[in-house]
């Protein structure tokens, strides 16, 4: 599979299309068991209390996965992302509603380097506080 897009067709500054994720505790439950992380912060109320969170939050790396979403979605090609790294800056608590959390994700073209790749940079809110860090991403492009 190859990027379909153009590296010629980007400029710094092209904005990706921003998606939405929707996270609930059974997203958690499923992300627990595909991972092998059942660390009960994210998954026990009362112990994700005790230890001084909010709540029960989500897994850093499923809200990370999440959030490069944006990115293969726009590229139409996971393999086209050559290196992307995060910091966890603040954890998307997941209420025990029907509704859960929400992560937003917009990203756009920050350079343009050589070997037809591009740096993207992400910002990952939830509830209007922003959850990743110097979230960046070089891709290459067709």
């Amino acid at each position: 599979m190859t990027a379909k897009i153009a590296y010629d067709d980007v400029e710094v500054g092209t904005e990706l299309p921003a998606r939405t994720f929707p996270v609930t505790r059974a997203t958690l439950v499923r992300y627990a068991g595909a991972s092998g992380d059942f660390n009960p912060i994210h998954w026990n109320e009362r112990f994700a209390r005790e230890v001084g969170l909010p709540d029960v939050i989500a897994h850093g790396m499923f809200t990370m996965a999440e959030a490069i979403r944006v990115v293969t979605d726009w590229t139409g090609d996971p393999a086209a992302v050559v290196e992307y790294g995060v910091r966890f800056t603040k954890p998307v608590p997941v209420p025990d509603d029907d509704k859960g959390a929400l992560i937003e994700v917009s990203a756009k073209v920050a350079a343009k380097l050589d070997d037809n790749t591009v740096r993207v940079d992400l910002t990952a809110t939830s509830a209007g506080q922003k959850v990743l860090g110097m979230s960046r991403a070089v891709v290459r492009l067709a």
